[in-house]
């Protein structure tokens, strides 16, 4: 018998992750530009690792708070106090190992073997995986594409709950859409909450990348259920230190929860990690206490690549591409393709340019792929030229 039969279904179901089937396929290629995965292109700042070459060096390697070092939980509070405008409570906070130890404690707190938990998709896939492998079904609710973008549609959302629904995901904004919750439409959705009594588990990581004015680009961040909530709301905040602050290797991240479940989140870390190094930790007060500099770099480098990538694959006069008004990703159409696994693959061998196929993101992904546009600028340019060379050819062959 095979030793698989023997394990748990819940993990025995899990999918393979198309991301990682597409970057193992390219990795390694001499000249290929990878844009298959959601991060830049700059290593993490010397101002931040040296932080922690200093924690080393005075001997900081030893077990640490369960719920973060004080330091960075007050370093938390005062960063999202300065992003809302009043103060924070550093017990709203704790310390992960990135977000998807967050999205894991998460899922464990709201979820389990035989409840449901919704979420719009195209989806960043590791949200239905949280919910599966802890027992529950992620219900896909997809959302609707149009030639401005991607809509969530509240009246299906409200019409997907069931007596077993206990969670919404709400990632705002998407990955890989990039939609972009407005104020009225977190408004609805809390309400909506409310009244069946469910939890929220908003992952708002992409929340200063946001383009579109009437989503908060004058103000440098999106609308959040932090301006439309009461103090105590059934709502987990997911964040992370990879994307802003270029440390997406160091898996460093925290859950923002009411404060009453503070010895709930200890016993998970307890039982999961046992806390994230205190070195790793003294770096990411560093990056909150001096890095504005440097998200605001990553700011206006992707608000400035967005441009190049939307004008230049729609002068490829192949591809549908709607201006995304949030995140870092176009997640675009090619005429004639139905199925884009196949086609990210053709792309490494054709263009050697990786992107991420639209089948990785769940319902309503299969025909589009993600390009990650937080970038270096020429090398952008350069992907987008030899895209530009192979899709007419491919998606030809492709409909052919």
């Amino acid at each position: 018998m095979s030793l698989r039969a023997g394990i748990r279904p819940e993990v025995e179901r899990m999918p393979e992750s198309g991301i990682v089937e597409v970057a193992n396929y390219g990795r390694g290629r001499d000249g290929l530009i990878p844009l298959w995965i959601g991060e830049g292109h700059r290593p993490t700042p010397a101002f931040i690792a040296e932080a922690a070459s200093r924690a080393l060096a005075a001997g900081e390697t030893f077990y640490t708070w369960q719920r973060g070092i004080p330091e960075l939980r007050e370093a938390i509070a005062r960063y999202t106090g300065r992003l809302f405008g009043r103060a924070f409570d550093p017990e709203r906070f704790y310390v992960t190992v990135g977000g998807m130890h967050a999205l894991q404690m998460a899922m464990r707190i709201v979820s389990g073997p035989g409840d449901e938990v919704i979420v719009p998709t195209p989806a960043w896939p590791n949200f239905e995986a949280a919910v599966g492998v802890n027992g529950a079904r992620a219900v896909a609710l997809p959302m609707i594409p149009g030639p401005d973008g991607w809509v969530l549609d509240l009246g299906r959302l409200e019409a997907a709950i069931t007596p077993r629904t206990r969670a919404l995901v709400i990632n705002s904004p998407s990955n890989p859409t990039g939609w972009t919750a407005s104020r009225d439409d977190l408004v609805r959705i809390l309400h909506l909450a409310r009244r069946h009594g469910l939890w929220i588990v908003a992952d708002e990581i992409y929340q200063r990348f946001v383009w579109d004015p009437g989503l908060g680009a004058e103000t440098g961040r999106t609308p959040s259920f932090h301006d439309v909530m009461e103090e105590d709301e059934r709502i987990l905040f997911l964040q992370t230190f990879s994307k802003n602050w270029a440390m997406t290797g160091w898996r460093i991240g925290w859950l923002e929860a009411p404060p009453e479940l503070g010895p709930v989140i200890e016993n998970l870390v307890q039982y999961t990690t046992s806390g994230v190094p205190a070195f790793l930790q003294r770096a990411a007060v560093v990056a909150l206490e001096e890095g504005e500099g440097l998200v605001e770099e990553h700011i206006a480098l992707a608000r400035h690549n967005r441009q190049i990538v939307c004008e230049g694959l729609r002068a490829t006069n192949v591809v549908e591409l709607p201006s995304p008004p949030g995140a870092f990703y176009a997640f675009f159409g090619v005429d004639g393709v139905s199925d884009t696994r196949r086609l990210a693959l053709d792309l490494i061998d054709h263009a050697n340019v990786g992107l991420a196929p639209g089948t990785a993101f769940g319902a309503g992904g299969a025909a589009y792929l993600r390009l990650c546009f937080l970038r270096d600028t020429a090398v952008l340019e350069e992907a987008i030229g030899r895209l530009a060379a192979a899709l007419p050819r491919l998606a030809s062959r492709r409909a052919a």
